[in-house]
């Protein structure tokens, strides 16, 4: 294990869906794995940052990443979307970027 407690190979697996959708800018790790008090079946929860993000994005990225078949649940949301100040505050004070779009 290294990064958030998911080997290299996961991690690249899970940015590499993220690649292929140019409407995501970034994405914030948050929670357990960020503040590094994870345990082995913690789940993965991650935010999306991009203007162009919506519900059906969302929904077919969250598809992909459950077809990558890696023995972790995922909470994945659209920070603009985000109803809780309490949770936003939260990705604010410990998120840590995960993956951050290329800008050649």
């Amino acid at each position: 294990m290294t990064h958030f407690g998911l080997s290299n190979i996961t991690i690249h697996k899970i940015q590499s869906v993220f690649e292929n959708h140019t409407e995501i800018d970034s994405v914030i790790i948050y929670g357990s794995r960020a503040k590094g008090n994870y345990r082995v079946g913690s789940d993965i929860d991650l935010t999306l940052l991009g203007d162009k993000l919506n519900n059906t994005i969302l929904t077919k990225i969250e598809q992909e990443i459950d077809e990558l078949n890696t023995p972790y649940l995922f909470d994945i949301s659209i920070f603009d979307s985000l109803k809780s100040p309490d949770l936003e505050a939260h990705i604010n004070r410990i998120g840590q970027i995960f993956y951050k779009k290329n800008e050649q």
